[in-house]
């Protein structure tokens, strides 16, 4: 990919996070989440995670809320983990699951709510190499291999949200911010809620990916935008 056409493609999807955030309504998460694995096979993961970090900064700091901080920070941690996943790199990614879900698990709070509240997250851990290395890089695997690719990596990029928004919540100790989360009887409640919000949310994200992103890809591939040397290198 030319240097010219990364960085005016870095500066659309980065204004489409943005303004993703903007319109959204409905579940716990904001549109952008619904963006994040193609930002991050498109662009790969250096350049989708400056995006995505520039999306979502720019668009709270427009329209601030009270957990500005977990999107800043989970959305372009998802858009890497999507970017390092098309180029076969499962290594990281395991990593961060194992030192975050670990973090989890070894505070009280994450010993007592329920584990189907993060079965999600447990499922992606091990997709991840699946979703890795299934039929190689995804910018070179055959058309007819490409949904199931897409699906699988677009999976594991949701439940890494909801992951790394989990790991700020409980084991980083953000509930201390916000006094509905004062109790750990009001932090279960809402947990929980959040929890069935973020299954509908999933199951969104990979219904957008095959519909949308399937056809987004075969277009990228058909036009050879993201072929040749400088895209394996970003």
């Amino acid at each position: 990919m030319r240097k010219s056409l990364q960085l005016s493609l870095a500066s659309v999807f980065a204004a489409l996070h943005a303004v993703l955030y903007f319109i959204s309504f409905g579940l716990w998460r904001n549109w952008g989440i619904y963006l994040e694995s193609i930002e991050g096979i498109i662009l790969g993961p250096k350049v989708g995670f400056m995006a995505a970090l520039i999306g979502s900064s720019i668009a709270r700091m427009i329209k601030p809320d009270d957990f500005w901080m977990f999107g800043i920070i989970a959305e372009p941690i998802s858009v890497l983990v999507a970017g390092l996943l098309a180029k076969t790199k499962w290594k990281p990614v395991l990593g961060l699951y194992v030192i975050t879900l670990s973090a989890y698990f070894i505070h009280p709070f994450g010993q007592s709510l329920p584990l189907w509240t993060i079965l999600d997250v447990i499922i992606a851990f091990f997709l991840i190499y699946p979703a890795a290395k299934f039929r190689g890089n995804l910018l070179e695997l055959n058309f007819k291999h490409l949904p199931i690719k897409l699906v699988l990596i677009s999976f594991v990029c949701i439940a890494t949200d909801s992951l790394i928004r989990i790991f700020l919540l409980i084991p980083c100790g953000l509930y201390t911010l916000f006094t509905y989360f004062s109790t750990f009887e009001g932090l279960y409640g809402i947990f929980v809620e959040a929890a069935v919000a973020s299954y509908i949310e999933d199951l969104i994200v990979v219904i957008v990916s095959f519909v949308m992103g399937v056809p987004l890809m075969v277009s990228v591939r058909k036009f050879k935008l993201l072929e040749g040397k400088n895209q394996k290198e970003r």
